[in-house]
């Protein structure tokens, strides 16, 4: 068990400061670019699809929360942490709903990437794909199960006044 920190703490220590150096400032470069290609899809090409893919997922979290609400079922974001034997489901039901709009996400922003950057990186793809499918879907799923439900219950409580 000790032998995988060991063996990487070896490594460490006669790794020279050279390497070390040279890693970070990879890194901080692969950070910047990034970070930088991010804020440029914004005003790029094909801007529509930054909002386009998030009203979708919006869309597909209403359809399901309202679903939710009805079978009343807790919140989705919530009952992905608090219940472990049913997560793989849930989450598999999470992804049935999204995964087309991540899919054409990934495939708009690798378009994206020929067209305004003359090459490709998938992870960027990837990540971008997530924060406009993925984000939207399991922020508004949960609240609207919640104003549905509150919705519901606020309608029981009152008395009819058309019969009064």
């Amino acid at each position: 068990m000790l032998a995988s920190p060991l063996a990487s703490f070896v490594r460490r220590s006669y790794m020279n400061e050279g390497d070390q150096k040279e890693r970070a400032i990879a890194m901080d470069e692969l950070l910047t670019r990034v970070f930088e290609n991010l804020i440029g899809r914004v005003g790029g090409p094909l801007s529509f699809r930054l909002l386009l893919q998030p009203a979708m997922a919006i869309l597909f979290a209403i359809r399901d929360g309202r679903k939710d609400a009805r079978e009343g079922r807790v919140p989705y974001f919530w009952a992905i942490f608090t219940q472990p034997l049913h997560r793989q489901e849930l989450l598999h039901e999470g992804w049935k709903a999204v995964g087309k709009v991540f899919v054409i996400a990934t495939v708009i922003d690798l378009v994206y990437q020929l067209i305004a950057l003359r090459w490709i990186y998938p992870g960027e793809a990837l990540l971008v794909a997530f924060l406009l499918a993925c984000i939207p879907y399991l922020f508004i799923r949960g609240p609207v199960n919640r104003l549905v439900r509150q919705k519901q219950t606020d309608g029981r409580s009152r008395p009819d006044r058309a019969s009064s």
